[in-house]
C-alpha cells in the first residue's frame, strides 16, 4: 500500500541549517515582568559573601564568582579536575574538604536566600 501525501502544506525549504534562526537565544523578561529563578537578585550568606563579596546577585553571577575564585586559588584537583579542594573560606560554604563540581550548587543554594 503507497503512502498518501500530507495536506497540511507544503514542506519547510530546507536552508542548509539544521537548526532554527532563533536557537541559543534567551528570551528577556517583558518590562515589568517578575525574573525567573537565575536572574532574581539573592542575598549571600555572611560565609559566601567572604568569596564572592557582598551584594545581592543573581544566582548565576555567584557560581561565576566562585568559579573565578576556584580558579584564581587553583582548588581544582589536578588529578580529578570535577572536583574541587576547598580552602579555608569555602569549607565553610561546603561544609567539607572536597566537593564535586556537580555537588557546589547544592551547597551554594544553601547560601542564596
Amino acid at each position: 500500500m503507497a503512502k498518501k501525501a500530507s495536506t497540511e502544506g507544503p514542506e519547510p525549504e530546507a536552508t542548509g541549517d539544521a537548526t532554527p534562526a532563533r536557537a541559543g537565544k534567551v528570551a528577556k523578561p517583558a518590562k515589568g515582568a517578575k525574573p525567573n529563578a537565575l536572574q532574581q537578585p539573592l542575598q549571600p550568606s555572611e560565609d559566601l559573601a567572604a568569596v564572592i563579596g557582598e551584594g545581592k546577585l543573581a544566582r548565576g553571577d555567584a557560581v561565576s564568582k566562585v568559579w573565578s575564585y576556584i580558579k584564581e586559588h587553583k582548588l581544582q584537583n589536578p588529578e580529578d579536575g570535577r572536583e574541587i579542594l576547598a580552602d579555608s573560606k569555602l569549607r565553610k560554604v561546603f561544609g567539607k574538604d572536597k566537593v564535586t563540581m556537580f555537588e557546589m550548587n547544592k551547597h551554594l543554594a544553601r547560601h542564596l536566600t
